[in-house]
């Protein structure tokens, strides 16, 4: 049996830039950003993400639920450097599925993509037990910003 992978949309109108100073200790003996600080900087464009459009960390906690990710995929096209001022553009993808899908671009200082890719955050309620629909906090969330799925 073959799944049919389904695709959504993006929701273009919330997408979050933010801009990052590659720091010493996030690079190789080269000067180069070890792979994995980029899943990092996704991070940092979730939070960033969150503050700006009420969805932190904090404020699904206080709803009663967690989001742990559940996978992840990063595409390495340009290498960042140490010192590079890049910016991660995030913005989530809108699904009826209870999740949150969020993608990213981050962009090297010539404003050339360096890296893409997404997360999946799954919700799990106090008892870490997982949510197979939406919980009632995060459809109040999406209609409050027009998702309209």
């Amino acid at each position: 049996m073959k799944r049919r992978k389904e695709e959504f949309e993006e929701a273009e109108e919330l997408t979050v830039s933010q801009q990052i100073r590659v720091r010493f200790n996030e690079t190789d003996p080269l000067g180069i950003v070890w792979h994995g600080y980029y899943i990092t900087y996704f991070e940092d464009g979730r939070e960033a993400f969150g503050r700006q459009h009420g969805i932190s960390y904090l404020d699904v906690y206080d709803s009663g639920f967690t989001t742990p990710i559940v996978k992840s995929t990063c595409e390495h096209k340009l290498s960042l450097r140490y010192g590079d001022v890049a910016r991660i553009e995030t913005t989530i993808v809108d699904t009826p599925a209870a999740k949150m899908i969020f993608r990213y671009i981050i962009y090297d200082a010539k404003n050339e993509v360096a890296c893409t890719g997404e997360t999946v955050q799954v919700f799990l309620d106090k008892m870490g037990d997982l949510m197979l629909t939406n919980p009632p906090f995060y459809e109040e969330w999406k209609r409050r910003v027009g998702l309209k799925k």
